[in-house]
């Protein structure tokens, strides 16, 4: 069966060093803790608000760090959007902690990866998604990357 792609939003959220942000702090990276248990929750609510689609990366038993979410159709609604991800990195950044997110418009196939791999390169709009958080990140993070 041949994968329907639609012209929507790509969404990549990554916590900056955040295994030196654990270190330094005392916490465990292999459980929720304060940052990665927030996140969790923030984007649970970011994604049963506009209906997202969780390719890659919530994850309840160890906090989410990344992930990597798709909106079909979601370019119409684009400053509503924006907004509600500039509170997640408000929210992370009042803890101490920083997060580089990228939002791009391409077609997105509106369904969860099977691995990781598939995550990060099922789409060539994902694959350009990840190559500019990595930029993103090397540039110094904490940073909401708008590519419309």
């Amino acid at each position: 069966m041949k994968a329907l792609l639609v012209e929507g939003i790509i969404i990549v959220l990554d916590l900056d060093r955040f295994e030196e942000y654990t270190v330094k702090h005392g916490l465990d990276q292999y459980r929720p803790n304060t940052v990665t248990g927030m996140l969790t929750s923030l984007v649970e609510n970011f994604v049963r608000k506009w209906r997202a689609v969780v390719v890659y990366g919530l994850d309840y038993e160890r906090g989410t760090e990344e992930t990597i979410l798709e909106i079909p159709y979601g370019y119409e609604q684009i400053n509503e959007i924006v907004k509600d991800l500039k509170v997640i990195k408000d929210e992370v950044n009042r803890v101490g902690a920083s997060i580089t997110i990228v939002v791009i418009r391409d077609y997105v196939l509106g369904r969860k990866a099977k691995n990781r791999r598939e995550a990060y390169h099922g789409t060539p709009g994902r694959r350009r998604a990840i190559r500019v958080l990595r930029k993103a990140k090397r540039a110094g993070g904490n940073k909401l990357v708008l590519l419309l």
